[in-house]
């Protein structure tokens, strides 16, 4: 009697195991198609980003750079000038 229900059990663990269809799979392969081909484009995104960001730092870089040259470059400390105005009546 053991023997019989343990086939029995085994035999219907056997047909749950096998409900895939072949359409099921092919909807699931699509699926995971999806999920990849949005990864790699995320992925794709993030690179221009990474890209977009390092020149953007780059080139703010030599703008304070180009800024420090010009503050070099001006009149030493102590020194003065002298700046004359003329006053304009109306």
């Amino acid at each position: 009697m053991k023997k019989v229900l343990f086939l029995a059990l085994a035999l219907g663990s056997f047909t749950f195991s096998s409900c895939d269809s072949k359409k099921e799979d092919a909807q699931e392969q699509a699926g995971e198609n999806v999920k990849e081909g949005g990864e790699v484009k995320a992925e794709a995104m993030e690179e221009k980003a990474d890209a977009v960001r390092d020149s953007a730092d780059a080139k703010g870089e030599a703008i304070q750079d180009n800024a420090d040259k010009m503050g070099a470059a001006a009149p030493a400390a102590g020194t003065t000038t002298t700046t004359t105005t003329t006053e304009v009546k109306k």
